[in-house]
């Protein structure tokens, strides 16, 4: 944790939509995408998005003073973050995700937090994620954007996971399928069940069938903290659950999970989640205000308190450590052979 001493970094807090807003603009109009084939005037930029020169000059300004693109005479060109991470259909592409998720949901959300944490709105008032995903509109633009976003995740999950000998995971809230599709390629011996809303379930089973999985990965429909969970499981998943349905659930989540895992079964909790002593990290902490903007119920996961509860909920080997730098967390335990 680093505290601000000067006026210039409450500034840069206050002033930060500002940036925000410039780089959802620049992923609508497709501006890293068009400079991944090299440099760029503005004219010409302006003239492949289709808007006035003067406009599109005043955008490439902006992104140049936030680091995303560099001039050079006149012309523009991708920094090497915009070029891996915001180019659309790149290896490591989530710029749907930015522009989708956050973009066009997360932050018409934020205009709620006042009102929720002054408790003059309720769950009553907000839509839950149930209520949400009932709208096939809105369940599609949020999972659509979320696959992009999780399969970075996924892909480090497997690099750094060893699920060797395990047949049966259960992916509990597991969206359009990015983790349990990442897995499953990258352990041919596991099969997966994923728990979800009946309208994400529809948009996931077309991802499971382009990535030729459709034998492997299947969906039961349901909310998962109503549904039955289906038991002999060797891995139970939840990533990103926890900071999207109220606290007082979190236990009964765990203690779910450790009922339908077979003996020697593994938990994989992947969340936002901070420090035990609340002093960060920044991102994982604004992540998790956002989301009670949303879910008023909704608990700061810190990683003392997960380690703890996985420990009186049965597991053993619990071991809580750093997926996404300064953002999530995965904790992991397994239930006693």
């Amino acid at each position: 944790m680093t505290l601000t001493t000067e006026v210039d970094q409450i500034s840069d807090i206050a002033f930060g939509f500002m940036g925000s807003k410039t780089l959802f603009a620049a992923l609508e109009l497709e501006v890293f995408t068009h400079l991944s084939g090299g440099p760029l005037t503005g004219a010409e930029l302006a003239d492949k998005a289709g808007v006035h020169e003067d406009r599109m000059v005043t955008l490439l300004t902006a992104l140049a003073g936030l680091g995303l693109v560099s001039v050079e005479d006149g012309r523009f060109a991708n920094s090497p973050a915009s070029e891996a991470f915001l180019v659309k259909d790149a290896k490591y592409d989530f710029g749907d995700y930015l522009r989708l998720q956050v973009g066009k949901q997360m932050y018409p959300l934020l205009d709620q937090i006042d009102g929720v944490l002054k408790g003059e709105m309720s769950s009553d008032d907000v839509k839950s994620y149930a209520q949400w995903f009932a709208d096939p509109e809105e369940a599609r633009l949020y999972s659509e954007s979320q696959h992009a976003g999780s399969l970075g995740p996924a892909r480090a999950l497997a690099r750094n996971l060893d699920l060797g000998g395990a047949k049966r995971l259960l992916d509990v809230g597991g969206g359009t399928g990015a983790f349990a599709i990442t897995l499953c390629k990258a352990f041919p011996e596991l099969s997966a069940t994923i728990l979800e809303f009946p309208n994400v379930a529809a948009l996931g089973r077309n991802y499971v069938e382009e990535a030729g999985l459709s034998d492997r990965v299947t969906y039961v429909e349901g909310n998962a903290l109503e549904a039955q969970w289906p038991a002999g499981q060797d891995v139970v998943l939840m990533s990103y659950l926890f900071s999207g349905v109220p606290g007082e659930t979190h236990n009964g989540l765990i203690a779910q999970a450790h009922e339908v895992l077979q003996p020697g079964g593994q938990v994989l909790i992947h969340d936002f989640v901070v420090d035990k002593d609340r002093s960060g990290p920044k991102l994982a902490a604004l992540w998790q205000l956002q989301h009670t903007a949303f879910t008023p119920e909704a608990r700061s996961l810190d990683d003392g308190w997960l380690a703890d509860t996985m420990e009186g909920a049965g597991f053993a080997d619990v071991n809580v450590s750093t997926m996404i730098p300064e953002m999530t967390m995965l904790a992991t335990g397994r239930k006693a052979a």
